[in-house]
């Protein structure tokens, strides 16, 4: 068994690569995630039905909210945007299910999630303000701030990844240990408590995300 949080158990090895519980539990949610994603979007209709109406009116609200954080086109935001809250909120929420941990639980999903991030804001920063525009804006508002504005490209990526992970593997944690001590269905409360926490959780890290893409756009300040 694992001995902490950091480290998670190796299933198999591919050549010399390990595979863990949470690598094997996130391909399953990208798999069921691709699977849904392919049936739901099935015959689609140009005068749509009301589980396409209902889908068109969540991708609508979701390009709105992205609209009023970036404040331009979300079109090319969307896919980005849209698949990270979608797989948090199942990788969050796959820790209510018994025998099942959450992949973002595990310190390697979060970093993962959060280097996803960190590239995508300077790509999407050089596509709105071309390389040099872009490196220009960390000398900004003045030269004397470009050592600042490297470090915090570093540390609120760091603080991305904490948050996320400190969230979601304390909530694990207390409601193991509550199954532990006091047997399986006292814990029922605190697991719609935690469902709740992995909502949010997943909303906060898209919307940080959202931020951190805006400003390097050139549609904010750096943040």
């Amino acid at each position: 068994m694992p001995s902490s949080p950091i480290s998670s158990m190796v299933m198999f090895h591919l050549g010399p690569i390990a595979i863990t519980r949470p690598v094997l539990t996130t391909w399953f949610i990208m798999l069921v995630l691709t699977l849904g994603s392919l049936m739901v979007t099935r015959r689609l209709k140009q005068h749509p039905d009301r589980r396409q109406a209902a889908i068109e009116a969540i991708i609508t609200g979701v390009m709105g909210q992205i609209e009023d954080v970036i404040g331009k086109d979300a079109r090319p935001f969307l896919p980005l945007i849209g698949t990270l809250f979608i797989f948090l909120a199942a990788a969050n929420l796959s820790g209510v299910l018994p025998g099942v941990e959450a992949p973002t639980g595990k310190i390697e999903t979060p970093a993962a999630l959060a280097l996803i991030v960190f590239f995508s804001v300077h790509y999407f920063g050089v596509c709105a303000q071309g390389p040099l525009g872009y490196l220009a804006s960390f000398a900004k508002p003045k030269l004397i701030m470009l050592p600042l504005n490297l470090v915090s490209e570093v540390t609120r990526t760091f603080s991305l990844m904490v948050r996320l992970f400190g969230n979601v593997m304390s909530g694990e944690f207390v409601i193991a240990l509550l199954v532990a001590l006091a047997g399986l269905f006292v814990p029922v409360p605190l697991m719609a408590l935690e469902i709740l926490v992995g909502l949010v959780q997943a909303y906060i890290f898209t919307v940080l995300a959202t931020v951190f893409i805006g400003a390097a756009a050139g549609a904010a300040g750096r943040a």
